[in-house]
């Protein structure tokens, strides 16, 4: 069965990215504890690094962006159309 995508708010990046620079616990610790991989923790403490908590939710912001809402003439029907 395939399991689907989970996506996480940038404040809780932010507060996984920040508990994994104090130091306190172990990375394999955090993800039982927040329940993600300890992978996904270090690339969240890079990004973190890298710039400020914004940087987290561009790459969500930048995909909704490219997303369009159209209509089919015949049908009338609202549907998602991905803009390439």
């Amino acid at each position: 069965m395939k399991r689907t995508r989970r996506n996480h708010v940038a404040a809780f990046k932010a507060q996984v990215a920040l508990a994994a620079v104090k130091g306190d616990k172990t990375l394999a610790e955090l993800a039982e504890q927040f329940s993600v991989h300890p992978t996904q923790i270090t690339e969240w403490k890079q990004q973190l690094r890298r710039g400020p908590l914004t940087y987290l939710a561009a790459r969500r912001r930048s995909r909704m962006r490219r997303i369009s809402k159209c209509s089919t003439r015949r049908s009338g029907n609202w549907r998602w159309r991905m803009i390439v």
